[in-house]
């Protein structure tokens, strides 16, 4: 029984999370700047941010040492929890969960609670929360000791897989993103360039803005509002935006926005808060913590989006920002800033350039985020399956919808070994044709090699060429790939053989067409030993006409089982080598062949009988 059926079929009792014998609920202390400043030290203060595994600081002290969960009380993070380990404190903002009980793992607790504090999460007065009261109510599943160590071990060994993926991609995508500013900033600089270009302040290159005059308005009419928080700072996009009328506007929405204005949030401007607007948000309301920025057409808005982008823009901000807990910066400062002024035809250009780099290194549709953000997908869907106990172990359609392939296929055999794969999964189908009466007397003119069912049964195997051959003009479509297996689905059923050069095969063959991106999964000689298994499956699995057929929606959900790639080269290495001997003793030795065939074939059977 693998881990998947074993999750599915123990006994698991549900308990509160804060239920005094389950685990303990506290909340850390607070820590200004200036102790964290007097009392530094070697052990770590963790607090609500998510970068830096939540790392604020280390002190010479500390409040807890053992194995515990932590979770973000207030804020944006609310209902984020980590895992801690060793020495260590925690701010206000932070609970502590101490698990008592000796039927619960901390670690197991920590991994359900990734994936069930977020619906606990409040929002109310737009501060979210999740207090200690509401933690408490949690209920946390109690699978045997045995399960939850299985779960844990699984979960940690994927999320090594993913880390080490996603620091791969990281690193790459950092160098990218390095590329990025250096060409933006060299391209913005005009230090090396022969000709002048002129210098003139956002102010000079800019279309005044107008705010909303609320008492014209009508008390039903609706508008969007574009807070600091509704720009994601990772990909410079507006990601949520709040419906307003002008009785629940807050008192900051203000400034009316049009398509291909750039807005900068001017509140925190280091945290480099800036967006386009695009045509979903045209005559909308923005903060009045943003500066927006509208061409009077001597500069192209992304010309302009990019300048906001760049570290002496960022620079020039930082050193004009006041304010100490809130820093902040004057829109009357940041429309003293100077930019370039170039003609329009060199600033359609550098556009088009750093368009370019923008894209590879921000759009979530394409390239190395993308991947990222599917490597997480993959964790999230597995690591959910575990925990609430539903995965059946069988990989279905609608998980080919949401990721690729092969990359899930890999994962899931990197993680639970050998994987039950449907056919109809990994294949798509194919039958052969006969060429018409008028082709037949140029068959022996062609090179196209033509099987039918007599070179099957008398030759089958591994097969490079066949008896008869199609001339080009005979041809109808594609020729089937090499390397692809053909499977006797008519008349005289279970044979199969595979191919490995291009060929065709009459209609009573089906050639399995491996999906796109699935090849890797297997090499082409483990899956003709596989199919021997498929040949009597269709033998089990007809319909009866004027000849036998095989039933193809049955034929469609035989399952493959298909280990790992070194396994695989093991198994055909075994079954080569019976191979081999058996056709070496075809002379004299008849009994010796028959006894060798049988061991052969119960070999075959063994190495091919996965238990899952």
């Amino acid at each position: 029984m693998n881990i998947l059926e074993e999750i599915q079929n123990c006994p698991v009792e549900w308990k509160e999370l804060g239920d005094k014998n389950v685990a303990k609920l506290s909340r850390g202390k607070v820590m200004s700047k200036q102790f964290l400043e007097e009392n530094k030290g070697e052990y770590p203060v963790y607090s609500s941010q998510t970068a830096n595994n939540g790392e604020i600081g280390r002190i010479s002290s500390f409040e807890y040492d053992g194995e515990y969960i932590t979770w973000t009380t207030d804020g944006a993070n609310a209902g984020t929890v980590f895992y801690r380990k060793g020495k260590f404190s925690i701010t206000n903002v932070c609970g502590l969960v101490e698990i008592n009980s000796a039927q619960l793992l901390t670690k197991f607790v920590y991994y359900y609670l990734m994936i069930s504090t977020k619906k606990y999460v409040s929002s109310g007065m737009g501060n979210p929360k999740l207090m200690s009261n509401v933690m408490g109510k949690i209920k946390i599943p109690i699978p045997p000791l045995e399960i939850q160590e299985k779960i844990v071990q699984i979960l940690d060994k994927m999320t090594g897989y993913v880390t080490e993926l996603t620091s791969e991609l990281t690193s790459e995508l950092t160098s990218r993103k390095k590329q990025y500013s250096f060409y933006r900033d060299k391209l913005l600089s005009f230090e090396d360039e022969v000709y002048q270009v002129e210098w003139k302040t956002l102010a000079a290159v800019s279309e005044k803005t107008t705010n909303i005059s609320w008492n014209k308005i009508g008390d039903d009419e609706k508008f969007k509002y574009i807070d600091l928080s509704s720009v994601d700072r990772v990909s410079n996009k507006i990601i949520e935006t709040m419906s307003i009328t002008k009785l629940t506007a807050p008192s900051r929405a203000q400034k009316i926005v049009k398509s291909d204005d750039i807005i900068l949030g001017t509140t925190r401007p280091t945290l480099k808060r800036f967006t386009k607007i695009t045509d979903d948000y045209n005559d909308q309301i923005c903060s009045t913590g943003f500066y927006v920025f509208r061409t009077n057409g001597e500069v192209l808005p992304n010309y302009v989006y990019h300048i906001f982008s760049s570290s002496d823009f960022y620079k020039y901000l930082e050193e004009n920002q006041s304010g100490a807990s809130y820093p902040a910066i004057t829109d009357a400062l940041v429309k003293r800033y100077k930019i370039p002024v170039p003609s329009l035809e060199i600033q359609s250009r550098i556009v088009q350039v750093l368009d370019n780099f923008d894209m590879v290194c921000h759009d979530l549709n394409i390239g190395l985020p993308k991947e990222i953000e599917l490597r997480q997908k993959q964790y999230e869907y597995f690591r959910e399956k575990l925990l609430t106990f539903t995965a059946e172990g069988v990989y279905t359609e609608s998980r080919v919808e949401e990721w690729d392939n092969s990359a899930i296929l890999k994962l899931l055999q990197w993680v639970f070994g050998p994987i039950r794969v449907e056919l109809g999964q990994i294949f798509n189908t194919k039958n052969g044709y006969t060429p018409t009466k008028t082709n037949l007397d140029n068959w022996r003119n062609g090179t196209i090699p033509w099987f039918r069912m007599e070179d099957i049964r008398e030759n089958g195997g591994i097969l490079s060429d066949s008896i008869q051959h199609i001339t080009e003009g005979a041809v109808k479509g594609e020729l089937f790939p090499e390397n692809s297996i053909i499977i006797a689905t008519s008349a005289t059923i279970g044979y199969h053989a595979l191919v490995t050069r291009k060929f065709l095969a009459n209609q009573r063959f089906t050639c399995l067409l491996a999906k796109e991106g699935i090849s890797g999964l297997f090499i082409p000689n483990f899956l003709y030993y596989y199919c021997f298994k498929l040949d009597e499956f269709c033998r089990q699995n007809t319909l009866q006409g004027n000849f036998a057929t095989v039933d193809m929606t049955k034929f469609k959900k035989f399952k493959f089982i298909i280990p790992s790639i070194k396994r695989q080269r093991e198994i055909v290495s075994i079954l080569d080598n019976f191979n081999t001997l058996t056709n070496s003793l075809s002379e004299g030795l008849p009994k010796e062949i028959e006894l060798r065939q049988k061991q052969y074939e119960y070999w075959r059977e063994q190495l091919l009988n996965f238990d899952l």
